[in-house]
């Protein structure tokens, strides 16, 4: 009997480090590894946040049987905020945990959210935007300048902040950052 069929595989190791620990086999990685996809996690595009908010309060409307028409700006903080270890699928659950508890058609920042550090202050007096950003421009020079200006790589500023490179890249031409001649 013939067959035509394409494996579609996922995981979040890293299998070239998996394979030299032979804890993966070689040859059923090269036969995976026809056409590799990298898909960053939920931490590293932040951006897409507020997009998938809405994406998933209307995924779930016609299920609850209500309509959310507006969402905080303190809640999408919050949810940029957040690390995100359970990426999409932790974000998709928080969204339904939220249409649950949340009366009315505004989705409002509450106990709902998941638990940060800047989100237990959220109450208190916050630092505006522009002031955030100074503080992080401040600490990405540092960490620039602790690694001679190298931004990728293992011994790279974007390792040691957690970041994608390329993540990085867009946050130093966001707030100016260049290398000091």
């Amino acid at each position: 009997m013939k067959v035509n069929v394409r494996v579609i595989a996922a995981t979040n190791r890293n299998l070239q480090t998996a394979i030299e620990k032979k804890e993966f086999r070689e040859d059923l990685y090269y036969r995976l590894n026809v056409f590799p996809i990298y898909c960053p996690p939920l931490r590293e595009r932040k951006e897409d946040i507020p997009l998938l908010v809405k994406h998933f309060l209307k995924k779930h409307e016609g299920k609850m049987g209500k309509k959310i028409t507006s969402v905080g700006t303190k809640v999408i903080d919050a949810l940029m905020d957040y690390h995100w270890p359970g990426n999409i699928r932790e974000l998709e659950n928080l969204i339904e945990r939220a249409m649950i508890l949340n009366p009315g058609s505004s989705l409002d920042y509450g106990e709902w959210l998941p638990k940060t550090t800047s989100n237990a202050q959220a109450g208190n007096e916050t630092l505006p935007l522009q002031k955030l950003e100074e503080v992080e421009r401040e600490h990405i020079i540092e960490t620039l300048k602790k690694v001679n200006w190298r931004v990728s790589g293992e011994k790279g500023a974007a390792k040691i902040l957690g970041l994608n490179p390329t993540t990085l890249e867009a946050r130093m031409k966001k707030l100016g950052i260049r290398r000091e001649a």
